[in-house]
């Protein structure tokens, strides 16, 4: 068995995955033509990416390819139908990195309310400005509203709840109930955005949520609010949500996701959210912590165990 890494991964990870296989190669550099072609020349059996595109070219390159496993939760990168269509089965990491993403959530929250980057940024360049920064709404009391209570909504929601803060929740799962709490309810997807001060987003990228939130929904929502997403891209209409902020019809955005976003590796951003002051964006780091990169690999490698032992593949996305 031929195991190849076209991401990076942790040591650890190589480490017992060498245990598996006979060929473990990990190249973090390789994407689009350099993955087909590197694929077509070694033919693996596995291969395994993080953030890395795999399209059907790369798939039909490795003629023994059985498995691609996305060590992460998301699997919008790799082209499903295509390795259906080729018998080659994917496999996600569901939850490993909910936590972190939770965190990032939660910290976004609290530097929109209290404009810390812009804090930063002034003391920075030595200016003092306690008058413009003493103005924040706090978040005790406030409503957040959770789009989506899959691993990440729910880890949210246990944080929220430990700020004093009130959950309203939507999911299409009807009877899913993140937390068991009287301060948790159940929301339709428009109530939740009329009434939330703040709107968290954690669905997956589908054509079903994809502009989920539009301008309609922007429109709808309370002049103070705010929205953050972690999720991916296409669940928010960019363009409506930057008429939204241009114009003040809600007070802030905070993405760690963009349209067209830019390699891991590459020095610039070209998006037109870098340049709104009541924009705060991180640069795709949601699952991004030690804990969640090792939780992930452990995931990662005990897939491989599985698949290598009796053939079936843990958390199959396209059975």
């Amino acid at each position: 068995m031929k195991i190849l890494i076209a991401d990076k991964f942790e040591a650890f990870g190589i480490a017992e995955l060498k245990k598996l296989a006979e060929q473990v190669i990990c190249e973090p550099e390789l994407k689009d033509a350099s993955l087909t072609e590197r694929v077509a020349g070694l033919d693996p059996t596995i291969l395994i990416v993080r953030s890395t595109k795999v399209n059907a070219d790369t798939l039909k390159a490795g003629r023994n390819l059985k498995l691609v496993i996305r060590a992460g939760s998301g699997y919008d990168t790799i082209d499903v139908a295509a390795a259906s269509q080729r018998g080659i089965k994917v496999a996600n990491c569901p939850g490993m990195n909910a936590v972190a993403v939770a965190e990032l959530v939660m910290g976004l929250m609290i530097c929109l309310d209290r404009r810390i980057a812009d804090n930063v940024a002034d003391l920075r360049a030595h200016r003092w400005n306690k008058k413009e920064y003493s103005k924040a709404r706090g978040l005790k009391g406030s409503t957040l509203g959770i789009v989506g209570v899959g691993r990440i909504g729910t880890e949210v929601a246990k944080r929220a709840l430990a700020f004093d803060m009130n959950v309203l929740y939507y999911d299409i799962i009807p009877d899913l109930r993140p937390v068991d709490d009287s301060r948790c309810r159940r929301a339709e997807l428009d109530e939740l955005f009329r009434q939330s001060d703040i709107v968290t987003l954690h669905v997956p990228g589908t054509g079903q949520t994809r502009h989920l939130v539009n301008a309609d929904r922007l429109a709808s929502m309370k002049p103070h609010a705010m929205i953050i997403n972690t999720s991916r891209p296409s669940v928010i209409d960019e363009a409506a949500l930057i008429a939204a902020l241009k114009e003040g019809r809600i007070r802030a955005a905070a993405v760690d996701v963009y349209e067209n976003e830019p390699p891991a590796d590459a020095k610039a951003i070209d998006s037109p959210l870098a340049d709104l002051p009541n924009l705060y964006g991180t640069h795709h780091i949601g699952a991004s912590t030690d804990q969640a990169q090792a939780a992930v690999a452990e995931e990662t490698v005990r897939i491989v165990r599985e698949f290598k032992n009796t053939g079936r593949v843990l958390n199959c996305v396209n059975p």
